[in-house]
Order: structure tokens, then sequence, then C-alpha cells
């Protein structure tokens, strides 16, 4: 089980701090939750993943149940032996690969719409639409394992015993992440059936892992209130909010207002996919506890740094003659020890080690940068 307190509330915003209390160590909230998929930060060791001042990680539900499968985990005593990570962990359920791997894949479309990306009425997803390579059930959801092409079935009965095998502090329970283009009925369809299934995982965990329940809806304010209002009345841990957040950034930050409202204060608030830097401020503004987010390790597999001055692309040639350290004001080792010039050498040579150098500076570099604002929250600054 957890324990959570809160310790400071912003008398400038809905900014709060937060300690988080799991078997497997304290977490001071807020604070980003970097994405272990496969119960690994790609390129990194276990050691050198704490070394990046990342308190807890995040690994994916699906994805482990193909490889290696929950048994073999389950028979090395759970993903923190099993990985070596002796920091807290959550899994997912999958409800996002029913995304992902359905109406994102078939429209090219993420959690939010791009600015090139219009919602049309010719491009709606309506009532009975199914995506082309998996089927979504009112039981649960039939998917093709990208590893051999087989069928597999998850609902929330199954999506609950592979977490519980995993052996995660916190699991979320298995929901319907839905498309920024589906409409009004889809959307109220698709929520009825994440409320049916999240009344199931409650009922069939059998272990004292947490269990947080996810807020759907979409962009749609009355299906967030009635989400929100469902969730709070289920005696979850805490609560995750999910599915897509319509064509904007700023539709995201009103429907977080509108489901807060609605949330009890005293358990944990996790946002599910979102944490850009220029996102962050505003998120933990609006009372996020945790989030989790691709970005500081995918930027870094793709060649780019973060630093207070900007993104850097060490790809580029011009870095070549560049002796500066990625960011002059980052302590991480990388920015001690390297230069740019260094990175993009490996980077063009393509030496994997560029990757982990990139990788442990980017997580660094943004624990740090929430590590400050939780400062700036205890000082009344925020």
């Amino acid at each position: 089980m957890i324990d959570f307190k809160i310790t400071k509330k912003s008398k400038k915003s809905n900014a709060r701090i937060g300690l988080l209390k799991t078997p497997h160590g304290v977490v001071e909230t807020p604070t980003l939750v970097p994405v272990a998929t496969q119960a690994v930060i790609k390129t990194l060791s276990s050691e050198e993943v704490r070394q990046t001042k990342s308190q807890i990680l995040i690994s994916n539900t699906f994805h482990l149940h193909l490889k290696p499968g929950e048994k073999i985990v389950a028979k090395h005593g759970g993903i923190h032996k099993f990985a070596n990570l002796n920091i807290p962990i959550m899994t997912d359920s999958a409800g996002y690969q029913v995304f992902s791997l359905g109406f994102g894949r078939d429209y090219g479309t993420g959690k939010i719409l791009t600015n090139n990306q219009k919602l049309t009425t010719n491009n709606q997803i309506q009532t009975g639409q199914q995506p082309k390579n998996i089927k979504i059930t009112d039981d649960g959801v039939y998917f093709k394992s990208p590893v051999n092409g087989d069928t597999l079935f998850i609902g929330p009965k199954e999506s609950i015993k592979i977490q519980e095998q995993l052996g995660a502090d916190i699991m979320f329970i298995f929901d319907e992440c839905t498309s920024p283009i589906a409409d009004f009925e889809y959307t109220k369809k698709s929520l009825l059936k994440t409320h049916k299934w999240a009344k199931i995982c409650l009922e069939s965990k059998k272990t004292n892992q947490a269990l947080f329940g996810i807020v759907q809806g979409g962009k749609f304010k009355d299906l967030r209130i009635e989400s929100a209002k469902y969730m709070a009345s289920l005696p979850f841990d805490g609560f995750g909010i999910g599915g897509e957040f319509g064509g904007s950034k700023k539709t995201m930050m009103q429907m977080l207002k509108w489901v807060f409202k609605e949330l009890p204060e005293n358990k944990p608030r996790h946002l599910l996919g979102i944490g850009h830097l220029e996102d962050i401020p505003k998120i933990i503004k609006s009372g996020v506890d945790t989030f989790d987010c691709i970005a500081p390790t995918h930027y870094a597999r793709h060649g780019y740094a973060f630093t207070s001055t900007g993104k850097l692309d060490l790809s580029k040639t011009k870095f070549l003659n560049d002796k500066n350290p990625l960011d002059r004001k980052c302590k991480c080792f990388v920015c001690k020890d390297h230069s740019r010039a260094y990175i993009t050498h490996l980077l063009k040579a393509r030496e994997i080690t560029a990757l982990k150098l990139l990788t442990f500076h980017n997580l660094y570099y943004y624990n740090s940068f929430v590590e400050n604002i939780r400062k700036q929250i205890k000082k009344g600054e925020i």
C-alpha cells in the first residue's frame, strides 16, 4: 500500500508539495516519472537511473506481458528484484495501447492534435467504429501481438492479474484511452465502459499493491466531470488523468481544472503521458503530483539535449567545434566530463555511448528542473 501526505499548499496556485510513501521508498512530489517501458531506462543501468535523481518509474504492462512475460518476472521476485530497481515503480494497465495500437495508429494522432491535424466532420470517430488492428469489446480488447502476430486478449481482470504478478508499487485500472478525434457519443460510450472496468479492477485485486483509477472523458467538460465524480466515489488509492486532451494544451489545462474540483484533495494525482518542459510548470500549478513523459529519453535517443538555453540538436556538424558542456549550469557528470564536440562525434560515429550520455543528462536536467519548482513552491514563489 501507499501513504500520501500533503506537506505544503501554494497560496499563489493549486501547486502542492507531498510525500508519497511506498514499499520501495518515499517520493517527494511533484515529480517526473520517467518511462521504463520494459523495466529499463534505455541505455542506463539501475544505478545510473538513481543517479539521475529519478525518484519513481513507470513500466508498461502490455510490453512486459509480451516480453518476458509476467510469470517470468514473478519467478524472479517481481519487477524490482528482476530489474534491480530499488525505487518505487508504477505499471500502466495496457489502456494506452488500446489507443496507440488502435485509432492512434490508424489516424496518425497523439493525445493532443498537432497544428497540422484538424478535427472535421469527415474524420471523427463515431459510435460502433473499430480500429483496423485491434477489437474493442465490452469485456476487453483483442490485440495482435507485435512480437509474433498472435491474438491476445486483455480486459480489466487480465490487466490486474498481469500487474499483480509484475509486482509494482502502484497499478492503474484498465481503461480505453480515447482519440482526440472521437466524437461525443463515442467518448460517452467509451467512458461508461471504462467505469465498468474500474469496478471490475477493484473487485479483481488480490494484493496490497496500490490501485489508481483513471479519469477519462476526453475534451468534453460534462464527461470529464462525470468521470471524476465516479472515480472519486470508488476506494482508489489515487487517480490518473488519462485519455486525449483535445486540440491544444489550453484545452488540457481547462480539463485539469474541471477534474481536480471533483477529486479528493488528500489522494495523489497522476497525469498520464504529459510532461514536455513547457508543460511542467503549468501542470504543477494546476495541482498535478506526478506525471510521466517519454520526452527526455526519447529525444536523447534522437540526439537532442535539453538545456537552460534551449534544445540542442547534437547531430549538427557545427557542434564538432564546440568545447562547451551541454549546459554550463548543469551539475551532472556528462556536463562535467564531456564537451558538445565529443558527444557530436559519438553520434556521427554511431557510438551508442552518445545515447547513454544524452539520456543521463536529459533525465538529470528534467529532474533538476522539477526539483527547482518544488523549492519555489516551498518558498511561496509559485
